[in-house]
């Protein structure tokens, strides 16, 4: 490299000599420029050499620094890894002393966790706990607990289980705060049947486990069963019969809730009925045409693939039957021979589409004669009886409205099923119309040849 450089610079030397000779009129001052000019590069090469021994011992140092952080990285991870053999050792020595200093009382750790647990579910939502508040914190603390219970949580477990037990047996009075309806508050006197149900003044009671509150039903049971529960709680010795629920409130919470569809539905009477037959009769309709034109357009896409071997079980196949059949006759006989096969295929494929239509045209009006029936009996209400109590006349009401609303919802989805049946039979016999042109100008076509 230095013998390139030197070269290099010999040449430029020798370049910037020509142009000294130029200006020179002595060989003496151009052998003195060139001595100059080589001491000059000389200098300039012990300069670089310096420079590259310089950053050859800075290297040296980097990797020199390398190293050591490696052998230091190395032997730490000897030293934690020692550590960690010598900890997990500790640990399972450990382990087996708090086995052997635990004995048989880690089994009945397990088992006073086990029961406290299960208890704790049962005693938080029992309504025991609406006259006897606050058995489940102990039961809680038992269950979460990471240690041997003492002997006095394991009593608390027994008493809570016992108490339980014999509450489930009682029918017991006592005072307690009631949240109304409407958010206030009150203290009455309440009746619990063993862990079965409540009874207040106004009826059966419902007990919130979530916020520990006792709360009327928003909705009372029948009358029959209300008056059960009244007459019990107004007794005061003696014996009494009262409808109790063996769901612990689940029977009376579907009390609360408000009438379903069904209830609704058959608030429609008879022109109800009258609707979901017609409704029943359109989609059986138009699931047979669904099946039907399915079927059919399986058949007639596997007869494009063989045109030349009609099958007559697809409307497309009938029609190349008669395609092969007149082969020979002029195209204008042809034309009309294929249209009368396209005309006896069109009732088949149309068959019950206008049914599904007259039926969705047909639900609605039964609706609005069911309202009208309906004000025609409320009105009749009316003179009979007056308008001081609106409950009289809420079944006819009931009647003209949800007679209504049943003749919307059955016209609806009719008319949505009536538009895809007719579009699978229109794409259908679009697409005989279309293999019926293609043949016709198939036969012109050879006749112009």
């Amino acid at each position: 490299m230095k013998k390139v450089i030197s070269f290099v610079l010999l040449a430029a030397s020798m370049s910037v000599g020509f142009a000294s000779v130029a200006n020179a009129n002595k060989l003496d001052d151009l052998l003195n420029q060139v001595k100059a000019d080589r001491l000059s590069e000389g200098h300039i090469d012990k300069k670089r050499e310096a420079e590259f021994l310089s950053d050859r011992a800075d290297k040296q140092a980097l990797l020199n620094k390398a190293k050591a952080e490696l052998k230091a990285q190395q032997d730490r991870n000897e030293r934690l890894t020692k550590e960690y053999s010598a900890n997990d050792l500790k640990i399972s020595q450990k382990s087996v002393e708090l086995d052997t200093a635990t004995g048989t009382l880690g089994e009945m750790f397990g088992v006073s966790r086990g029961a406290a647990a299960s208890t704790y579910g049962m005693v938080s939502t029992s309504i025991v706990s609406a006259e006897y508040p606050g058995r489940g914190d102990v039961l809680n603390k038992i269950a979460n607990s990471k240690k041997i219970p003492s002997l006095k949580d394991l009593e608390s477990l027994w008493i809570a289980l016992q108490t339980e037990m014999t509450e489930s047996g009682k029918v017991s009075r006592f005072s307690t705060e009631v949240t109304k309806l409407d958010g206030s508050k009150s203290t009455e006197e309440v009746v619990r049947i063993g862990t079965f149900n409540l009874v207040g003044k106004d009826g059966y009671l419902n007990y919130n486990d979530s916020n520990g509150q006792v709360q009327p039903l928003a909705k009372q049971p029948a009358g029959y069963i209300s008056e059960t529960a009244e007459s019990f709680f107004d007794l005061k010795s003696g014996y009494d019969a009262v409808y109790v629920d063996p769901s612990r409130g689940a029977i009376l919470a579907l009390e609360t809730r408000k009438k379903d569809l069904m209830e609704f539905y058959y608030q429609g009477g008879t022109v109800g009925y009258v609707i979901t037959v017609v409704a029943f009769l359109g989609f059986l309709i138009a699931l047979e045409r669904m099946i039907m034109l399915g079927a059919m357009g399986a058949k007639i896409s596997a007869q494009e693939k063989d045109m030349n071997t009609p099958n007559t079980n697809n409307p497309l196949g009938r029609l190349l039957k008669v395609y092969h059949d007149n082969k020979n006759v002029d195209v204008e006989t042809l034309e009309l021979k294929l249209d009368e096969a396209i005309l006896r295929e069109t009732p088949k494929i149309d068959r019950g589409i206008n049914m599904i239509k007259m039926f969705a045209a047909v639900a609605p009006l039964l609706g609005l004669l069911g309202t009208v029936i309906g004000m025609i009996l409320t009105f009749q209400t009316i003179t009979l009886f007056g308008t001081g109590d609106p409950k009289i006349m809420a079944g006819n009401i009931s009647l003209a409205l949800v007679t209504t609303a049943l003749g919307l919802i059955a016209a609806l989805p009719l008319i949505l099923v009536h538009s895809m049946v007719a579009s699978r039979a229109k794409s259908i016999l679009q697409k005989l119309d279309e293999q019926s042109v293609g043949l016709i100008a198939a036969i012109a076509e050879k006749e112009s040849k």
